[in-house]
């Protein structure tokens, strides 16, 4: 007779864990916290200007705290259609993620009048948080809307790391890779960022609008030379990109450059704060806690299997870090925060985090991972892929229940379904819409079996 605890109880726990690593990232917070009454100072006026799916949550907090009377007209904050919330003395404007559409367009050039028109003694006031790059397109020279969705489209589904398709959408827009600061040069900007990218590089967050870039046009080029698909680019991207190349178009501002003189700024959360209230969160449940990787990337479905490969042997090795870990005889939480990818060979629905998931429950099956484990992997936004779900969840029984729903969890892998395979194990994780996103979370919790 077996012993195990009771898998729906080890099931919640690893979604209260999860919530813990949201919680951590709530922008609201985050902006009351760091929006301090003499980051203001003694301006005439402040220009509140909010992008990415915290906009809505930051922009409520910073309208709170801006003394009556400050604020430069009404208050502007871009965010995807699931966050949109109405906002006293703001205009919220939904629009396209992760492909941009119109309406962003629209928005992104409301910014660009807004800013330009600063005075000297104001203060632009910018927050910033994920999704920012897909949510105010401004396309440069004469690339149109269309032509910079079928381009960013093929950096989506090529398997292109957040960096490289940043890479390449600061050159391809007015506002990023330091657009926005060159525009408000030299009314003084400060941007509050809550940040999706790890490491938290300032100038890949959102495609870093407010701060310098190291990047030419000649690396934008190489990321879809290294993706096999610049010819299918666009003809005006690719002329675009080449003649930038030649110096025939102004570069991105580079680090040093006048027009960053009177701008600054302040990180206000990312996926390591998120990690740490979890590894709080599983220490609080009982739970051994051991930090995985801090920096968990590569194949979605090859992260998954890689993981299980190390806990059938016994020993994991930490990722990113020297040393192992040793799975003890006690219940044991393994986190891990990071932005792993998929290459889309099939043509089926699912996102990274499901993508892991069901790779994880697959190779668990298929390599005889035992005990009484659960593995959670799920974005902090609430959205994975072009899908409603924010990740999945998946146990030692998950693969039974995909074959008794008459599902092929194998096939379903290979064609990039894992939306289709954990739908039908009950497998889904669901938390709409969060209103943050600093990138991804996973939990692996293991009872050791009696």
């Amino acid at each position: 007779m077996s012993h195990l605890p009771d898998p729906a109880l080890i099931r919640q726990d690893a979604i209260s864990i999860f919530q813990a690593g949201i919680t951590a990232a709530d922008p609201y917070q985050a902006v009351k916290r760091y929006l301090a009454p003499e980051l203001l100072g003694n301006y005439s006026k402040i220009h509140l200007i909010a992008f990415g799916k915290a906009a809505c949550a930051m922009a409520k907090a910073a309208q709170e705290i801006i003394p009556d009377g400050m604020m430069a007209g009404r208050g502007i904050a871009v965010t995807n259609y699931e966050n949109v919330t109405s906002i006293d003395n703001i205009d919220v404007f939904g629009a396209g993620h992760p492909l941009p559409d119109a309406a962003g367009l629209n928005a992104a050039q409301l910014i660009a009048d807004r800013v330009r028109n600063a005075k000297a003694n104001e203060l632009v006031l910018v927050l910033v948080s994920g999704g920012g790059s897909a949510l105010i397109p401004y396309p440069a020279g004469q690339i149109t809307l269309a032509e910079k969705i079928a381009a960013t489209d093929l950096l989506l589904t090529s398997g292109a790391t957040i960096n490289q398709i940043n890479r390449v959408r600061k050159h391809l827009s007015r506002l990023k890779g330091g657009g926005l600061a060159r525009m408000a040069a030299p009314v003084h900007l400060h941007a509050l960022i809550l940040s999706d990218v790890l490491g938290d590089d300032l100038s890949s967050i959102a495609s870093g609008p407010t701060v310098a870039d190291n990047t030419t046009y000649a690396d934008a080029i190489e990321v879809f030379k290294t993706q096999g698909v610049w010819e299918q680019v666009p003809i005006n991207v690719r002329q675009h990109l080449e003649q930038g190349k030649l110096g025939n178009i102004e570069e991105t501002p580079k680090p040093g450059d006048d027009v960053f003189k009177n701008t600054g700024h302040t990180l206000i959360g990312s996926n390591s704060i998120s990690v740490n209230a979890m590894l709080h969160a599983a220490q609080n449940l009982g739970y051994k806690t051991k930090l995985y990787s801090d920096h968990l990337c590569g194949e979605a479905r090859t992260v998954g299997a890689t993981l299980v490969a190390q806990c059938v042997e016994g020993r994991l090795q930490k990722a990113g870090a020297l040393g192992e870990i040793t799975l003890q005889n006690q219940p044991m939480a393994l986190l891990a925060g990071g932005e792993t990818t998929v290459t889309l060979k099939g043509n089926g629905r699912g996102g990274r985090n499901q993508e892991m998931a069901l790779a994880f429950a697959l190779a668990a099956e298929q390599q005889g991972l035992t005990g009484n484990w659960t593995f959670l992997s799920g974005g902090t936004d609430g959205r994975d892929g072009p899908t409603d779900a924010a990740g999945g969840i998946v146990d030692r029984n998950t693969i039974k229940r995909m074959v008794q729903a008459g599902v092929n969890p194998i096939e379903l892998l290979e064609n990039n379904d894992s939306y289709t395979a954990l739908k039908a194990s009950g497998d889904l994780v669901n938390t709409g819409a969060t209103g943050t996103n600093v990138a991804d979370l996973q939990i692996l919790l293991i009872q050791p079996a009696p």
